[in-house]
Order: C-alpha cells, then sequence, then structure tokens
C-alpha cells in the first residue's frame, strides 16, 4: 500500500485524508445513529407505565432527556402537556428539528467526499499527463519519467473511484435511516400527545 501511495505521488494525499475522513464518520454514525440510542421501541410503554404510577413529574422530565433523542421529543411533550394540542405539537416539531439536525451531523461532510473525491482524482490523473508528456524532449524521451506520468494518472483515477463510492453508499444509506427514524419517532410522539390529552390508552 505504501508503494502504490508513494507511485501516486503527492496528488493521492488529500484522497488519503479524505478516506480516513470518511471512514472516521462511517464509524461515528454507524455508533450513534443506532436504533436502542435514537428511537427505542420499548420508550413509550415504560413512559405509560410511569405516567400511571405518579403522574408527570420533573424527575420524569429529566429522565427523558437523558434516555435517547426520541426521550428528548418525548420529554418537550410532556413539559408543554398542560398546553392545548396545538402548542404541544409545535414545541415537539421545534425539539424535532433539533433532533434532525443532530442525527445528520457529518452527513454533508461524508456527501461532499463522495462527491469531490472523484474530481481530486482526476486532479491526480491530469498532473499525471503532465508528467507524462514532459517526458518527451528534443533529445528523445525519458522512459522513468513517462512510466511515473502513467503511475501517477492511474492511480490518482483509481483512488478517486475507490474513496467515492463507499462514501457515497455510506451516505445514501445514513440519510435513509435518519429520514426512517424520524418518521418513527413522529408516530411515537403523535401517540403519546394522543395519550396526554386523552385521546388514546
Amino acid at each position: 500500500m505504501w508503494e502504490i501511495i508513494l507511485a501516486a505521488g503527492w496528488p493521492i494525499w488529500p484522497l488519503v485524508i479524505a478516506s480516513v475522513i470518511a471512514v472516521a464518520i462511517i464509524g461515528e454514525r454507524s455508533f450513534a445513529l443506532r436504533e436502542n440510542i435514537v428511537s427505542p421501541k420499548n420508550l413509550l410503554p415504560e413512559l405509560q407505565a410511569w405516567l400511571a404510577k405518579g403522574g408527570i413529574t420533573k424527575d420524569t422530565i429529566n429522565r427523558l432527556e437523558q434516555h435517547s433523542l426520541l426521550g428528548r421529543v418525548f420529554a418537550t411533550a410532556l413539559a408543554n402537556a398542560k398546553n392545548s394540542r396545538e402548542v404541544t405539537k409545535e414545541s415537539i416539531e421545534e425539539t424535532a428539528r433539533a433532533v434532525a439536525h443532530q442525527m445528520e451531523k457529518y452527513l454533508s461532510t461524508l456527501g461532499t467526499i463522495a462527491t469531490v473525491s472523484p474530481l481530486l482524482g482526476l486532479l491526480g490523473t491530469v498532473i499525471g499527463m503532465v508528467e507524462l508528456f514532459g517526458a518527451f524532449t528534443t533529445q528523445g524521451h525519458d522512459v522513468a519519467q513517462f512510466a511515473r506520468g502513467i503511475s501517477v494518472a492511474l492511480y490518482n483515477t483509481a483512488a478517486g473511484i475507490v474513496v467515492a463510492v463507499p462514501a457515497m453508499i455510506a451516505y445514501r444509506y445514513f440519510r435513509t435511516k435518519v429520514d426512517a427514524l424520524l418518521i418513527e419517532m413522529e408516530q411515537q410522539a403523535i401517540k403519546l400527545v394522543e395519550i396526554i390529552h386523552g385521546e388514546r390508552q
């Protein structure tokens, strides 16, 4: 691998850095977007049990805020339980926007890497071609420089694609996952509002 990096020349270093950042983001988002951390399915039944035992208390709201991202949305709903249904829904929507922003953290960076990597590879290709044509002089041609130009061009082209494809796949996957989790959280929040206002048991 080190020999390939050396053969590809300095244009490959931005791609190496981009690949490291992409791997770090993929690992971090895989951990942060686990369903049991974001939107645990058993939270609403547990909350109903808490409410049945002691009603809405400050301790219940604090526990929910620390529980999960869905817990933060539920905590907002309980904090505004005495208000009208419309006010409660508006407060939930405000918290949901903040939660959505947190869930989408670093995804724009990952998408940028997926978009820019082929361009960085193309830059390396152009630089390799420049070196390649620089091998031809009036006295003949430098075989070593010619070969280096080809290796720089091909390695950078390949590296750009290798970095871009997994980054784009991961970006699309996480975007889809975030959308699905947000829909699930919205449905859970609607159920809680109906429970609070006595429209659902």
